[in-house]
């Protein structure tokens, strides 16, 4: 005779989710440093406190996020604001020391968390997402569920974006793979709680 499963399912009523997935409205801006203007460009980010990562990593800064996937290039997320305001402002900030590209509309950027959020992602990703080889602060660009993504660990959970056009292709992959923990949809969720400003 078997024993009666006693035990709530995940994401029932009463029982926390494994993984929570919540839409992040950010403005995206790509920075490319021009040649030999790194140093440039580095300076002028100090002067307005921001630290521009090495490779692979992730800066948080004054309601900012800022994640280097691709060497002496930068993507830049803040709060949206209105169309093409902040590819305005850092064209004139940047100029002769990086190129600024608007990749707002071009990525989705979802944030998850959760306790079973590494394991999920693991289902389709190639990379070791375990703490010892992807520790937080750490960003890649891989392929998951056939789609092009980029990781962040954060303190806070973990940022994904994935081009628009795959958006809900991803979503429901992401749903099905975290059938058996349980998902949750969360709002409020935004650049400056990733930062750090204020508290999830």
């Amino acid at each position: 005779m078997s024993v009666p499963d006693t035990g709530a399912a995940p994401g029932a009523p009463g029982v926390p989710a494994g993984l929570t997935c919540a839409s992040l409205p950010a403005d995206i801006i790509e920075l490319a440093a021009l040649r030999d203007r790194t140093h440039v460009l580095r300076a002028l980010g100090a002067r307005r406190g921001l630290n521009f990562p090495e490779f692979g990593r992730v800066a948080r800064a004054r309601e900012m996020v800022v994640l280097c996937t691709r060497p002496e290039r930068w993507l830049v997320l803040t709060a949206p604001g209105p169309p093409r305001a902040a590819l305005s402002l850092w064209r004139e900030a940047c100029a002769g020391c990086a190129a600024a590209i608007d990749l707002s509309s071009a990525f989705t950027a979802l944030h998850l968390a959760g306790s079973a959020v590494r394991e999920v992602l693991a289902r389709g990703c190639r990379l070791d997402l375990q703490d010892e080889a992807f520790a937080s602060g750490s960003v890649a660009s891989t392929h998951m569920a056939q789609v092009a993504v980029t990781l962040a660990a954060l303190p806070a959970g973990w940022l994904l974006l994935t081009p628009a056009t795959t958006a809900r292709h991803f979503r429901e992959w992401l749903s099905a793979a975290a059938g058996p923990f349980g998902m949750a949809s969360r709002t409020g969720v935004t650049v400056a709680t990733l930062s750090g400003e204020l508290p999830l």
